[in-house]
Parts: C-alpha cells; sequence; structure tokens
C-alpha cells in the first residue's frame, strides 16, 4: 500500500470514545448513511455536516475506547474520512477500524503540530508531511494493508475465496 494523498485535517482530543463517534441513541437507525448527522454530535455537534470526503481527523491519544461498536469505524468512513492519524487506539477500534476498510495510522507529534483546516500530505507506510516536516510512520503488515486494499474484511475474504 503506497498510497499517497493529502487532506483537510479535523483535530480532535483524548480519550474520544465510541459513544461520542457515534452516540447510542443513534445505534437504533437503520442504516450508517442514517447516522452521519450525529456522528460526534456529543462533542461538536456540527462538526458530521463540515466533514468533506477525502478530509482527515487528526487526534489524540485512545482514540476509540468505550464500548466495541463497529458503527464507530462505519460512520467515520461514511462521512468520508479517508483516515485517522492518532497519538494511539483502543485495541478493540483498531482491528473494528480495519476490517470495515477504514485506515488508521499512529503518530505519537503530529497531533501537537497541526491546527484544524491545515493541510497534511500522507503517503502510507512511510510519512506524514505537515508544513514541510516528515514524520515517518510505520508500516501495516501486509496481512492489513490486504484487508484495507480490500475495503474490509469481509470484501478481502470474498476476494481470497475467490467470491467476488
Amino acid at each position: 500500500m503506497n498510497e499517497k494523498f493529502s487532506g483537510k485535517v479535523w483535530v480532535l482530543g483524548d480519550d474520544i470514545d465510541t459513544d461520542i463517534i457515534i452516540p447510542t441513541e443513534y445505534l437504533a437507525l437503520k442504516t450508517v448513511e442514517d447516522m452521519k448527522p450525529y456522528a460526534f454530535s456529543p462533542l461538536r455537534p456540527e462538526l458530521a455536516g463540515q466533514i468533506k470526503p477525502g478530509d482527515i481527523i487528526v487526534a489524540g491519544k485512545n482514540f476509540g475506547c468505550g464500548s466495541s461498536r463497529e458503527q464507530a469505524p462505519e460512520v467515520i468512513k461514511a462521512l468520508g474520512i479517508k483516515c485517522v492519524i492518532a497519538k494511539s487506539y483502543a485495541r478493540i477500534f483498531f482491528r473494528n477500524s480495519i476490517n470495515n476498510g477504514l485506515l488508521l495510522i499512529e503518530n505519537a507529534d503530529l497531533h501537537d503540530e497541526v491546527t484544524e483546516g491545515d493541510t497534511i500530505d500522507v503517503e502510507v507506510n512511510a510519512k506524514i508531511t505537515h508544513n514541510g516536516k516528515a514524520y515517518p510512520i510505520a508500516s501495516l503488515p501486509d496481512n492489513l494493508v490486504d484487508i484495507l486494499n480490500a475495503g474490509g474484511l469481509v470484501k478481502a475474504m470474498r476476494k481470497l475465496n475467490g467470491l467476488d
């Protein structure tokens, strides 16, 4: 996965839990598309309406903590977020995101250097560039890259088993 892209940054803090990403009361809605307007509403009610396809979330530590719900990464992906870059992730959220085809990148320094509205350049498995400074990032293992490239775990398994 040597993809390169740029995106507008939305900055969030530490400990953004799944109840902030998509509150429990909206989980009963029929589709993720129906849930999109309520994403991040406890923290910033206007945010879901401002995010554009290709934008990037840059967050602090422990992003995605809280209850294990697949709707959290699904709604982020449905908003058009290209990737989330955070200091760290809750373990279950990380795996749910990969399984749903949402790219997560871990970087300890970027959050403290960016301002909301900045544009950053991402070279997957290589670096993030912001204001001329490069922030190295670790490579994802091949099996996770395969899942992301397929668009999620179910699609990857269908492809692997010759069903698509």
